[in-house]
């Protein structure tokens, strides 16, 4: 079964009357120059005003939102701190933002059993920050994690630098508490390594807001390791660096980190950070072990190896602590360092085997050409996540749709590497026509009908992530394989 896809008309005077009295004046949002802010994620080439925004400040107030909008039929988009990159938590333009900002609470640390409870809105690094005098830390750390939250991250299944060896969101959540759309509680997962029944927490993570609200998060806290090292590799041509990544891991080395900069992203991260990287360099490696001295010392050794047989012409360990952190600094800022050379930029996400990153590369700067655009690599390399940033000037005419172009090749191109076309950010909006290419219809129709068991109506961020089977059916229309799409110069559906 499919989900529906009501053409939803809201009466906004009659919302706002009900959502007045179940929310204090404070805590609801109704002209448009509040609204504004709420326009968009960190996806800022789509927007679109909401009805309303509502910020509740305590899970009651949620509960009451949720039962109201089911009610009235109106959709609701749940938002963190807004820095999703996919457009997961643009407004519906019919709906209401459910904000969960002022879920800001870290409810507890244990340190005996290594965990942290905290509501959604907690910032992803403030939960290392409580956990640091116990000596934990929360492993996941996407690159925005001084400002992205815990309910972002568990609706995106957030990654990053250190991902390849403590995992993703999924793997370092014990347990959620979540709302339905009509108003129900019901918790998922618990402290213990297990619980019986289907998987249901897996399912909730990553599912970007269509199942439900999350109002408590339980997260694992891991013990900082006594010490970590850097390894900065230089290479002379993006092949052989993508090659070194594939050779690390068949010697069986699993890296706290493996991370990867082209040219253009070092020579935009460099001037920004002043993180040390090496100019000259077609590409760069970022490997990190971490553990005992002992054990750092063994692993180090290993991947220097490696890396000097895959053709490495410069390696560089970090000396010191301060070191470490600035060479991760530079990778961190890569995106807001490639924001300063140019007007706009695209910031992909796709997954490909880590075995064809160099033929991923070299098709990426052919695309460069095909579409007049310049474009900056950073990688997870190390469990072959991309984040290509296309680089284009929103104010020349047809430049987006050139970038939206370069962007669906490769995460086409993906998918026929035996890859998908997200690593971490999500689908959103931003991804909707490339689910077509990842899915045949029968996978399609199981997650409709997942949608339709937590939320009949379609109300919870509707338009998002999982495509209609009709779109899949018009996108297959107009798509040409190898990102050549006719008409580009129309507006997209």
């Amino acid at each position: 079964m499919t989900t529906p896809e009501p053409d939803f008309q809201t009466d906004r005077a009659a919302l706002a009357g009900r959502l007045k009295m179940i929310l204090p004046a404070h805590c609801l949002l109704v002209d448009d120059e509040d609204l504004r802010p709420y326009e968009c994620d960190g996806l800022t080439a789509f927007r679109q005003l909401p009805l309303a925004v509502c910020l509740p400040e305590s899970e009651a107030q949620v509960i009451d939102v949720l039962r109201t909008c089911h009610q009235l039929g109106v959709p609701v988009v749940a938002r963190g701190a807004g820095t999703g990159l996919s457009g997961g938590a643009m407004p519906h333009a019919q709906g209401v933002v459910l904000s969960l900002a002022r879920f800001n609470k870290i409810l507890r640390v244990d340190r005996k059993a290594r965990l942290a409870v905290v509501q959604p809105g907690v910032r992803n690094l403030a939960v290392s920050e409580a956990a640091a005098p116990f000596g934990l830390y929360y492993a996941p750390d996407p690159s925005s994690q001084i400002a992205c939250t815990l309910g972002g991250n568990v609706a995106e299944n957030s990654g990053g630098v250190h991902c390849l060896k403590y995992g993703l969101t999924v793997h370092n959540v014990l347990r959620i508490r979540v709302v339905s759309i009509e108003g129900e509680v019901f918790e998922i997962g618990s402290e213990a390594p297990d619980a019986p029944g289907y998987d249901l927490l897996a399912l909730l993570i990553g599912s970007e807001g269509m199942l439900g609200v999350v109002t408590e998060v339980t997260v694992k806290l891991v013990p900082k390791p006594e010490l970590a090292q850097v390894v900065m590799a230089s290479f002379d041509d993006v092949a052989r660096a993508g090659d070194a990544v594939a050779d690390i891991i068949a010697a069986g080395i699993i890296p706290a980190g493996l991370e990867m900069m082209d040219k253009a992203a070092t020579a935009a991260v460099e001037p920004f950070v002043k993180a040390g990287y090496d100019l000259r360099a077609a590409a760069i490696l970022l490997c990190e072990a971490d553990g005992t001295p002992e054990e750092v010392a063994e692993e180090i050794g290993r991947v220097t190896e490696v890396l000097r047989a895959a053709g490495a012409r410069e390696l560089r360990v970090s000396q010191s602590e301060a070191e470490r952190l600035r060479f991760w600094a530079g990778r961190k800022a890569a995106f807001p360092a490639v924001g300063r050379i140019t007007p706009d930029y695209y910031c992909m996400d796709g997954t490909i085997p880590r075995k064809r990153l160099a033929e991923m590369l070299s098709a990426i700067a052919d695309m460069e050409h095909k579409y007049g655009l310049r474009c900056a690599n950073v990688f997870h390399a190390g469990d072959g996540n991309l984040h290509p940033l296309i680089m284009y000037d929103a104010a020349k005419p047809g430049e987006w749709r050139w970038a939206e172009a370069f962007g669906a090749e490769i995460l086409e191109m993906s998918v026929a590497l035996g890859g998908s076309i997200t690593g971490e950010h999500g689908v959103g909006i931003e991804k909707i026509n490339q689910m077509c290419v990842q899915y045949k219809t029968p996978e399609l129709e199981a997650f409709h009908r997942i949608k339709y068991a937590f939320d009949d109506k379609g109300l919870l961020n509707p338009g998002k992530a999982v495509p209609s089977l009709h779109r899949c059916a018009e996108y297959g229309r107009m798509h040409v394989h190898q990102g050549d799409l006719k008409f580009l110069e129309l507006e997209r559906f």
